[in-house]
C-alpha cells in the first residue's frame, strides 16, 4: 500500500510512517523491530489478540512498503504461575501447589498432549495466528533465561540496582524504610478494577513486580528455588565482583550461587521489559491500559531502558479492552472466555482481522458471538461490494485490504460468499443435512444455482458452528410436522385470501428474490395496490400480521428465519401442506 494513502482515520499508516522514521533515525537501513508479549498463563483470549494484531498490522504495512521488518513475539513462559484459572478442563485445586513456579515447570492440564502448562496454552494461539496470516518470530523467555542469553544484561542490572531502585522509588506509594504512605511526587496511577487486573494476565506483564527490598538492599533479580522450583525466594546478599549471590526460600532451602553461571531465575517485570527493548532494539510495541498509567511498567521502563541499559523506549500506543457481545470484560482466570480459536470457528479470518484493523488501538470494541454476528457479516459484505465497484472510501479500503490480505498474499476466502444470516437460517432448519442444504442453496438463485457446498465454504461451516454452539436450543427453528388445523379454521376472509395468493404465486416466485417480492406484495394486492407500491404505515402493519401468520403456521412462533429463506428450506410441497385451509 502506498504511503500516500495515509489518512487521519487510517491509524496503521500513521504508525507505519512514525515507525519507519524512527527506524531511520536510530539505525538507517537496518531491520525494523516491532514486538508483542504473551504470557500463556491460561487461555489466551481475544483481548490478548490485540497485543499481537496491533504490531502485526503496522509491521505488515511497513513490509508492503518494501522495508525489512521483524515482529518479535515473546512468549513469557518463564513468568511465575500466579493462580489456578477457573473453567479450564483437566485441572483442579491441586494445581495450586505449583503457584510460584515458571509456567514451563507446571504440569499441563490432565489429558493434554503438551509437556507443560505453557506449551498447552501456547498451542491454540499458535494455530489461530497461523490461520490469521500473522507472521512473527517467536522467542521463548524460558529458553532465553535458562540458556544464559541474558547473562550480561542480568549482571548489568544487578550492578546498577541502586540506579534502578532510585527510579522505581519515584513511583512507589509507600516509603521503603517506614512502610508508611509517601507524599506523591506526581499523580499516582489510578487503581485498576478487578476486571482490568484480570485482563492484564496474558499480556506479557502478569505482575507489576519491581523487585525485593530487604535488609540486604534492593535486588531486581528473582531466583527460582533449586528445591521447590518456586520464586518464593529472597536474595540475602550479592557481591558485584565475584557475582556470588545468596538466597533463601520459604520452603527452607538456602543456596549460594555464582550469578555469572546461574540460569534459574529472571529479572523482575519492570526491569525485564525495558531490558528486552534494548536487547532486541524494539521500535514499536503497544501495551494495554494497565501498563500505560503513571507509575506503571511502560512509563517506568522508559527511564530504566535509557538510564540503565542505554537503549530507547519504543513507540508504544495504549490499546483498549476488547469485549464480547453479552459478556463483561474478558478475564482468562474466570473461565469460559472466548479465544481467537473460538472466534475463528464462527467467523472467517478476514472478518476477525477487520474488527481489529478498523478501530484505532485506543478504541474499545466488542466481538459478536450472539445475533450481532449476522449484522457484522452484512456490514462486511457491503464493504466488499463497495471495494468491488470502486465506491469505497479510502480509510475503509485500507481496513479492508489489511483484513483480506497481508504482504505475503490473500487470505483464504469463500468462493461464493452467500449472506451469513441466510446460511445460518438454512443450517438451522436442515440441522446440517448436506443434501437438503444444497437443495435449498441451489434454489436461492435458480439462474445461477450453487452446484456444490464447497463453493460456500468455509463460511457455511462457520455459520453451522455458530448455530450449533451459540444459539440456544429454544431459539432453534423446528418446522411443524402437521398443519395447525385450529389456526387455519379460525382465519378470516383476509387471512384466507392472503394464503391463497401465496399458494398461487409459489411456483412462479420460487427463488430468494422472487419469494421476497411475493411475500411483501401480497398485503399490497389485498389492499388494491400494485405489488411494487411504496409501503405505508398501514401496509407495514398488514405485512407484519401476514408474516406472523406464516411463522405460526410453519414453525409455531411469531418470529424465525427470514421468511423467503424459510419457505425455500421447508420446500414448496410442504409449504402447501402447512398453509392450506381445510
Amino acid at each position: 500500500m502506498a504511503q500516500a494513502q495515509s489518512t487521519e482515520a487510517d491509524w496503521v499508516s500513521r504508525f507505519a510512517d512514525e515507525v519507519i522514521a524512527e527506524g531511520e533515525r536510530r539505525a538507517p537501513g537496518k531491520t525494523i523491530v516491532v514486538a508483542s508479549g504473551l504470557s500463556p498463563s491460561g487461555p489466551i483470549h481475544l483481548g490478548n489478540l490485540r497485543e499481537v494484531m496491533t504490531p502485526h498490522l503496522v509491521a505488515d504495512e511497513i513490509r508492503r512498503r518494501g522495508h525489512e521488518v521483524r515482529h518479535v513475539l515473546s512468549w513469557d513462559d518463564y513468568d511465575r504461575y500466579r493462580k489456578v484459572p477457573n473453567g479450564v478442563p483437566g485441572i483442579d485445586e491441586s494445581w495450586a501447589e505449583h503457584i510460584g513456579k515458571p509456567l514451563t515447570s507446571v504440569p499441563a492440564p490432565a489429558g493434554s498432549a503438551y509437556p507443560n502448562w505453557a506449551e498447552h496454552f501456547k498451542a491454540a494461539m499458535v494455530e489461530a495466528l497461523a490461520e490469521l496470516g500473522i507472521e512473527y518470530d517467536p522467542i521463548s523467555q524460558t529458553e532465553q533465561y535458562t540458556t544464559g542469553v541474558y547473562r550480561e544484561q542480568i549482571l548489568h542490572a544487578m550492578k546498577h540496582r541502586g540506579d534502578i531502585d532510585a527510579i522505581l522509588d519515584q513511583y512507589r506509594t509507600k516509603d521503603k524504610a517506614t512502610g508508611q504512605p509517601k507524599k506523591p511526587q506526581q499523580k499516582q496511577q489510578k487503581p485498576l478494577d478487578e476486571a482490568e487486573l484480570e485482563a492484564a494476565e496474558g499480556s506479557g506483564a502478569a505482575a507489576e513486580d519491581d523487585g525485593s527490598s530487604g535488609g540486604a538492599g534492593y535486588f531486581p533479580y528473582k531466583p527460582y528455588c533449586a528445591a521447590c522450583e518456586r520464586d518464593l525466594t529472597t536474595v540475602t546478599s550479592y557481591d558485584d565482583d565475584t557475582t556470588e549471590l545468596a538466597y533463601t526460600c520459604v520452603c527452607g532451602h538456602a543456596e549460594t550461587v555464582l550469578l555469572s553461571e546461574f540460569n534459574r531465575g529472571k529479572l523482575v517485570w519492570k526491569v525485564d521489559w525495558p531490558m528486552r527493548w534494548a536487547y532486541e532494539g524494539v521500535i514499536f510495541e503497544p501495551s494495554g491500559v494497565d501498563h500505560s498509567s503513571p507509575g506503571s511498567s511502560f512509563v517506568v521502563g522508559g527511564q530504566i531502558v535509557r538510564k540503565v541499559f542505554g537503549g530507547e523506549q519504543p513507540i508504544g500506543p495504549m490499546y483498549a479492552f476488547v469485549g464480547i457481545s453479552g459478556m463483561a470484560k474478558m478475564s482468562s482466570s474466570k473461565g469460559g472466555v472466548p479465544t481467537p480459536g473460538d472466534a475463528l470457528k464462527i467467523m472467517e479470518a478476514p472478518l476477525l482481522r477487520w474488527l481489529y484493523a478498523r478501530r484505532k488501538p485506543n478504541q474499545s470494541f466488542k466481538i459478536a458471538f450472539d445475533q450481532e454476528i449476522q449484522r457484522l457479516y452484512d456490514e462486511w459484505d457491503k464493504l466488499e461490494a463497495k471495494v468491488a465497484d470502486g465506491t469505497v472510501l479510502p480509510a475503509d479500503a485500507a481496513a479492508h485490504s489489511r483484513a483480506a490480505r497481508t504482504a505475503a498474499g490473500e487470505l483464504p476466502r469463500t468462493p461464493r460468499p452467500l449472506p451469513y444470516r441466510t446460511l445460518a437460517s438454512v443450517v438451522d432448519i436442515t440441522a446440517g443435512h448436506d443434501e437438503q442444504t444444497l437443495r435449498i442453496l441451489s434454489d436461492l438463485d435458480p439462474a445461477n444455482p450453487v452446484k456444490t457446498l464447497d463453493e460456500t465454504r468455509p463460511r457455511l461451516d462457520r455459520a453451522q458452528h455458530w448455530i450449533l454452539t451459540q444459539v440456544p436450543a429454544e431459539n432453534r427453528t423446528i418446522v411443524r410436522s402437521t398443519p395447525d388445523a385450529e389456526l387455519l379454521a379460525s382465519l378470516d376472509d383476509e387471512g384466507r385470501a392472503s394464503l391463497r395468493l401465496l399458494l398461487e404465486g409459489l411456483d412462479e416466485h420460487w427463488s430468494l428474490d422472487g419469494l421476497t417480492t411475493l411475500l411483501y406484495g401480497i398485503p399490497k394486492v389485498l389492499a388494491g395496490l400494485e405489488p411494487h407500491a411504496k409501503p405505508t404505515p398501514e401496509l407495514k402493519a398488514a405485512q407484519r400480521a401476514f408474516f406472523v401468520l406464516l411463522y405460526q403456521l410453519l414453525v409455531s412462533r411469531d418470529t424465525g428465519p427470514r421468511l423467503p429463506t424459510l419457505l425455500l428450506a421447508v420446500g414448496a410441497d410442504r409449504v402447501r401442506e402447512l398453509v392450506t385451509a381445510p
